[in-house]
């Protein structure tokens, strides 16, 4: 069963996907759509931390995504639903670039969390 809240410990132990899109001009709110419509249904995934759409307050075509999965197994899950293959096949050809960035927890040489260390 997915958690209702998560602590801030949970929030740095996960899969992290940074994602930069760039919308192709006059298609920017076709692509703000897209994105709120994706929200709900990626959040209720099973798999899934956070999904967070961000817009550029400075550059309406810019948008950030910070997607947050239990491991990297969640995000491949992601990738395979059916709302996700519709925003693919409707938005990407809207897209003037898209930059997807997985991450990891950082580690020190000693193994811990970064966020673990005093």
């Amino acid at each position: 069963m997915k958690a209702a809240k998560y602590a801030p410990v949970d929030l740095n132990n996960g899969f992290v996907v940074a994602i930069e899109i760039i919308a192709k001009v006059g298609e920017e709110d076709a692509v703000g759509r897209a994105l709120e419509v994706l929200i709900e249904p990626t959040m209720a995934e099973p798999g899934v931390k956070l999904f967070l759409p961000y817009r550029s307050p400075t550059n309406p075509r810019s948008f950030f995504i910070f997607e947050l999965y239990l491991n990297e197994q969640g995000w491949a899950a992601h990738q395979k639903t059916a709302h996700f293959k519709a925003f693919v096949d409707t938005t990407l050809p809207r897209l003037e670039k898209r930059e997807r960035v997985p991450y990891v927890p950082y580690t020190g040489s000693e193994g811990y969390l970064v966020s673990n260390k005093v």
